[in-house]
């Protein structure tokens, strides 16, 4: 059975990911507006992401080990990522990029199966 310990750093994670997936792509729509001025909303976007990614990562580490909690983390972002490509961006995910995300998928099976036997 899954404790708080256990869903809260998934739950902070995806939040944080859709605050950093706007961060640093979400300007893309706007490519008139002036590189300064994206930056600076990125960063404002990316300090609250900061304040979701961090306390995630400290719970987390109470039950998932650093690696297992990186691994949550590519895998959430590229999830969270691939919404906000084909639903934000209106980009369409092709084949490639589903065998990309399986590969990635397989390793961290890998990474949360634990040691492989000698």
């Amino acid at each position: 059975m899954f404790s708080l310990p256990h869903v809260l750093p998934i739950v902070l994670l995806i939040a944080s990911n859709v605050f950093m997936t706007f961060a640093w792509y979400g300007h893309l729509k706007f490519p008139s507006q002036a590189l300064w001025l994206v930056v600076l909303v990125s960063w404002g976007i990316a300090f609250f992401e900061y304040w979701l990614a961090v306390p995630a990562n400290r719970i987390g580490h109470a039950v998932y080990s650093a690696a297992e909690l990186k691994t949550m983390q590519e895998v959430i972002t590229l999830t969270v990522f691939a919404a906000f490509s084909v639903l934000y961006l209106k980009e369409p995910l092709t084949l490639n990029h589903l065998v990309g995300f399986l590969f990635i998928a397989c390793g961290a099976f890998f990474i949360f199966k634990g040691p492989i036997p000698r």
